[in-house]
């Protein structure tokens, strides 16, 4: 498990987050999950935007560019709809809905994963 921390707004922005980096497990990513809890997050790597098709609840997602700065927020994104691409981004990082804001992420914003 890794801790994810929004290092500009000193803010922790999940304490159980799971690694996707296998094509396996960056296609079914949250596919098999009926919800989330607030503390934790999917980190899908090599991903620029994500699809919600046959996912059970909306989620949040920040993207991040190869510098771990905030390259693109979803809010909110609901079962069987599509992100926007974001060309700079890296990885995308899945939240449950509700986090960005909780956890004041904006755009720009520095993010940490840590062990």
């Amino acid at each position: 498990m890794t801790r994810i921390i929004n290092q500009t707004k000193q803010t922790v922005i999940a304490t159980e987050g799971r690694i996707a980096d296998t094509m396996v497990s960056r296609l079914v990513g949250l596919l098999n999950r009926e919800s989330m809890a607030r503390r934790e997050a999917l980190i899908i790597t090599q991903c620029r935007g994500i699809h919600m098709f046959f996912m059970r609840f909306a989620i949040d997602v920040i993207f991040v560019d190869g510098d771990d700065r905030i390259v693109g927020l979803v809010r909110n994104i609901k079962p069987f709809c599509i992100s926007p691409y974001f060309w700079q981004a890296c990885s995308a990082i899945e939240l449950p809905s509700g986090v960005i804001d909780q956890t004041r992420c904006a755009m720009g914003d520095r993010i940490v994963i840590a062990p």
